[in-house]
């Protein structure tokens, strides 16, 4: 399967796309958790319900409805960041795996995956954008919902494999695992 990123490429993509997801991770932080959302915008994204969506822009005053139509739009930046930034990750793990002589070796639909989650996160901000503005009614909150699930899902999923990957990587630091015998 092919990747659009060549591979003699990949560290001068990852490191920028690093660098704003961290940078844009820090802009999101904001005044969204309450008692109707305790998890702030996660709350929001996972409401699933017109009654519960309703509750959660109830308890957001002026300011915390603005940060949140401003995280929002950010957002589309940020979903470009995490899902390059975490594909170039699975990426790199299974190169790390494959050199052990690993069976795990899922990183490149995973890579792919990443692009997938980031789809599912653009109209996820697309439905809590459209509830922000005035119409929390159905199908909205049960577009987010499930928009959030599967997005958050892969995420996981990817960051995972990644951090498989990192332990084999460490690991083989540490204690000078060998290498695959076609490795070799």
């Amino acid at each position: 399967m092919w990747y659009p990123i060549p591979a003699g490429k990949r560290l001068l993509v990852f490191l920028p796309m690093l660098a704003l997801l961290l940078v844009s991770s820090w802009l999101m932080r904001g005044p969204l958790q309450t008692s109707a959302a305790p998890a702030g915008i996660v709350s929001f994204e996972l409401a699933g319900s017109e009654t519960r969506a309703r509750a959660i822009l109830a308890a957001w005053d002026a300011q915390a409805r603005s940060f949140a139509d401003y995280s929002l739009r950010l957002d589309f930046l940020f979903l470009v960041a995490y899902s390059t930034t975490i594909g170039l990750a699975c990426l790199w793990a299974d190169s790390v795996l494959r050199a052990r002589g690993l069976p795990f070796l899922i990183g490149l639909p995973l890579a792919w995956a990443m692009w997938l989650a980031a789809l599912f996160d653009a109209l996820e901000n697309i439905a809590l954008l459209t509830m922000l503005h005035g119409h929390p009614q159905s199908p909205w909150p049960q577009i987010a919902r499930w928009s959030a699930i599967p997005k958050f899902t892969l995420v996981l999923i990817g960051l995972a494999y990644t951090l498989l990957g990192a332990l084999v990587w460490l690991a083989t630091r540490a204690f000078g695992a060998p290498k695959a015998e076609s490795q070799r």
